[in-house]
C-alpha cells in the first residue's frame, strides 16, 4: 500500500502515451526516476520504522521475610523490544529465587533450616500491526526437585476506534515434582536428590482466559477478566507429613497448638499429605483505573472458587500521586479472605492400630485453610532521565507489610512479614 501513489503516477503516464509511439529514451528516464523514487521511499520507510522501535531493560531486586522464619531474595532481569516493524514486540525475563526457611512445619519434623534456589525464565512475542494481535509465550522454571515449563497464546481484538478490546487466551503447563534430601526435609541440591526417573509426580495444567477492556471516558478505563483452570495430577507435597490424633484428643486440640503439644498428643502414625488428583478453578477479576488531574486511582477485585471448595475474595487499591515532574508516590492497601478447602481439618482423626483408618484426603498446608490477610504500604518512583526526556530512566521503590491470621490451624495463629522491591527501568 505504501507504493500506491507511485503506481498511480505510472498508470496515468502510461495512459497518456497510449496513442503515441513509445520513446525508448523517455522510458529509460522514467524507469530511472521511478527507481530512485522507490529507493528513496524504502530508505525513508526504514528510517521511520527504526525510529518507532523502543528498547527497555529493567533490573528488580525483591525481598521477603516473615515471622515464621522464611526469607526470600529475588533478583530479576527483564528486557523488551517493542513496535518493531510497526506491530511486533519481544519480551524476556529471568528470575532467581533464593529461599531459606526454618518454619514451624520444618521444626515439627525435626528438620534443620534449608535453602533452595529456583531459576525461571520466560519469553513472549506479540504481533499486532492493526486492530488484531497474537501473542505467543513460553516459560521454564527449575529447582533441584521441581521442573516446570509452560506455553501459551493470546489473541486481542480492538473495536470502536480502540475504545473496546477483547482478549482470549490459552495456556498449558507441565510440572514434574521430585524429592531431595533426607526423609522429612526439603530440597538439598547435593547428590541426595532422587532422579525423576526413580521418583516423580506429574501435574498438567490447562488454562483459558477471556477479557474485556472498555474505555469509559477520556480518563477512565475498566477491565473484566475470567480465568478457567484445569489441573490434573498429584499436587501433594512429598515432604509434608500430617499429624494424626485419636477422636478423643482431636476435639481438644487448640488453634495454634504448639509443636510440643502436637508431638505429645498425636498418634504414632504420621502419613504424607494427600490432596485430590484433580482441581477445576474459576476466577473473575474486575479492574478500574481513573486519572485525576494530579493522580491515578487503581482498584481491583478478584473472586475465586474451585472444586476443592476453596472460596476467596481479594480487594486491592493503589492511588498514585504526582509529586512534581519527576516524582510519584502511592499508598497501597490489599485485603484477602478465604474459606478453607472441604477436606481441611485442624486435627485429623485416625483409628487405632493396625488399621489406623487414615483420612483419604489430608493436608498441612495452612494456605488451604480459612484465613485472612491484610497488606498495607506504599512506594515511590523517580524519573532519572534528561530534562528533555525525564522518563527515559525510572527508579521505583516499594515496601509493604503483610499480616495473616490463620483461623483454624496447628503451630501458629498469625504471621507477619515485609515484602520490598527496588526496580531500575531504562529506555535504551
Amino acid at each position: 500500500m505504501r507504493f500506491a501513489p507511485v503506481l498511480a503516477v505510472a498508470l496515468v503516464a502510461a495512459t497518456a502515451r497510449a496513442d503515441e509511439e513509445p520513446n525508448p529514451a523517455e522510458q529509460s528516464v522514467s524507469r530511472k526516476d521511478q527507481g530512485e523514487h522507490l529507493a528513496a521511499e524504502r530508505v525513508a520507510t526504514t528510517r521511520k520504522l527504526d525510529d518507532t522501535s523502543t528498547k527497555h531493560a529493567a533490573l528488580t531486586v525483591a525481598t521477603y521475610t516473615d515471622s515464621d522464619n522464611v526469607t526470600v531474595f529475588t533478583p530479576s532481569l527483564a528486557a523488551s523490544i517493542e513496535n518493531i516493524l510497526q506491530g511486533a514486540s519481544l519480551k524476556g525475563r529471568y528470575i532467581v529465587d533464593v529461599v531459606s526457611a526454618a518454619s514451624a512445619d520444618i521444626v515439627a519434623t525435626a528438620s534443620p533450616r534449608w535453602t533452595e534456589v529456583r531459576h525461571a525464565g520466560s519469553l513472549e512475542g506479540t504481533y499486532k500491526p492493526h486492530n488484531f494481535g497474537v501473542t505467543i509465550a513460553g516459560s521454564i522454571s527449575s529447582e533441584p526437585d521441581y521442573l516446570s515449563f509452560g506455553v501459551g497464546s493470546e489473541m486481542t481484538l480492538d473495536l470502536f476506534e480502540k475504545n473496546t478490546t477483547f482478549v482470549a487466551g490459552f495456556g498449558y503447563g507441565h510440572d514434574t515434582v521430585g524429592r531431595c534430601g533426607a526423609e522429612g526435609s526439603p530440597a538439598n541440591p547435593g547428590p541426595s536428590c532422587t532422579s525423576f526417573g526413580v521418583f516423580s509426580r506429574v501435574v498438567n495444567r490447562t488454562s483459558f482466559n477471556f477479557g474485556w477492556t472498555q474505555l469509559l471516558g477520556p480518563s477512565t478505563v475498566s477491565a473484566l477478566v475470567l480465568d478457567v483452570g484445569l489441573e490434573n495430577g498429584d499436587q501433594s507435597k512429598p515432604y509434608r507429613y500430617v499429624p494424626m490424633f485419636s477422636s478423643s484428643v482431636a476435639a481438644n486440640v487448640p488453634n495454634g497448638a504448639p509443636v510440643e503439644f502436637v508431638t505429645a498428643n498425636r498418634v504414632p502414625e504420621r502419613p504424607l499429605e494427600q490432596t485430590p488428583l484433580a482441581k477445576r478453578r474459576l476466577s473473575l477479576t474486575g479492574r478500574l483505573a481513573h486519572r485525576f488531574e494530579g493522580s491515578t486511582l487503581k482498584l481491583e477485585e478478584r473472586l475465586y472458587i474451585d472444586t476443592w471448595a476453596l472460596f476467596a475474595s481479594t480487594t486491592d487499591a493503589r492511588w498514585i500521586f504526582d509529586a512534581g515532574k519527576r516524582v510519584g508516590i502511592w499508598p497501597h492497601a490489599r485485603f484477602h479472605g478465604q474459606k478453607g478447602v472441604s477436606f481441611w481439618k485442624r486435627a485429623y482423626v485416625s483409628g487405632d492400630a493396625p488399621a489406623w483408618d487414615i483420612p483419604v484426603f489430608r493436608t498441612g498446608d495452612r494456605e488451604l485453610g480459612p484465613l485472612w490477610t491484610v497488606t498495607g504500604g506504599g512506594g515511590l518512583y523517580f524519573y532519572l532521565g534528561s530534562d528533555t526526556n525525564p522518563q527515559k530512566a525510572r527508579l521505583s521503590i516499594s515496601v509493604d507489610g503483610i499480616y495473616t491470621s490463620f483461623l483454624d490451624d496447628l503451630y501458629i495463629t498469625q504471621r507477619s512479614g515485609v515484602i520490598s522491591s527496588v526496580t531500575l527501568e531504562v529506555e535504551l
